[in-house]
């Protein structure tokens, strides 16, 4: 079995892929942002508008992230901290950096992001401000 994408060492079968396969939810939020970008890795651009947070969902620019997507190759997944985001919370925040190739140049995408929990299932909210 294949290397979950997310870099949590487990298979993808272990780790990410019941949530892609829509077979179980993420119950933290550091599983929901690992599944997300294993989501980009994959191109499943339903499983992202799906875990964003309902009320920002009609605002969701498919094409542009579709694009956004595949024009990048995926390096790897590294996070640097999670706050709150358990199964008993309603918010919690994640860092990571995610690395990808884009015209041949690695890059770097360092986020904090804020994920809520709404009837049981986590959300992605927002990127925050540090």
């Amino acid at each position: 079995m294949a290397a979950c994408p997310c870099g949590s060492r487990k298979t993808t079968g272990e780790c990410c892929g019941p949530f892609l396969a829509r077979d179980a939810l993420p119950e933290t939020a550091e599983q929901l942002m690992r599944s997300r970008y294993s989501a980009y890795v994959a191109q499943d651009i339903d499983y992202l508008e799906a875990t964003l947070w309902p009320a920002l969902q009609r605002h969701f620019d498919r094409a542009a992230t579709a694009a956004w997507s595949a024009e990048n190759h995926w390096i790897g997944l590294t996070v640097l901290e999670t706050r709150e985001g358990g199964a008993r919370d309603s918010r919690g925040t994640v860092r990571f950096i995610a690395r990808y190739l884009a015209g041949g140049e690695l890059r770097e995408h360092r986020e904090h992001s804020l994920f809520r929990r709404k009837a049981g299932r986590w959300y992605y909210v927002e990127a925050l401000k540090d």
